[in-house]
């Protein structure tokens, strides 16, 4: 059973998969939403002229895919390999380190948001679905985050 654990996503067995799929059924919204405050947001000048379209499909891409990047099946250097190289892309599109790392921080937020936005927590049992679950989020986004810092530092 346990070795059968590992080899399965972490979606597919965890309590917290309803609360993945809901923000991934709801990636369009929240993506939206993300991408006004990252367009207005005083930390992230860059992204206010940044082509709109592009940086649609970079936030929706993470809200999407939430379930695959919380996995146990996705590796850590999947992820350090994906965000290294988005560091090292980041870098040469002119954008400053300092806004990177703010995007990726508002794009987790909203994650949160929208969970509480839906009342799931009612009970201490929800409570514990929803620290499950940023609990994974907030490591995947840690190491994103690191990850990105040291493609940019390479680029």
């Amino acid at each position: 059973m346990e070795a059968d654990r590992q080899n399965k996503p972490f979606v597919d067995y965890s309590v917290s998969r309803k609360l993945v799929e809901l923000i991934e059924r709801n990636a369009h919204n929240l993506t939206m939403r993300c991408l006004r405050d990252i367009r207005t947001h005083t930390c992230c000048p860059t992204y206010h002229d940044h082509d709109e379209d592009e940086l649609y499909n970079r936030i929706f891409n993470v809200y999407s895919q939430l379930g695959k990047w919380l996995s146990r099946v996705t590796t850590k250097q999947e992820i350090a390999n994906h965000y290294t190289a988005l560091g090292q892309q980041r870098r040469r599109e002119g954008f400053a380190l300092s806004e990177v790392i703010m995007a990726l921080i508002i794009i987790r937020r909203h994650i949160w948001l929208k969970v509480l936005s839906e009342g799931f927590i009612d009970s201490a049992l929800d409570l514990n679905l929803a620290l499950e679950l940023n609990n994974r989020v907030v490591l995947f986004f840690d190491r994103a985050t690191y990850y990105a810092a040291l493609g940019y530092g390479e680029a």
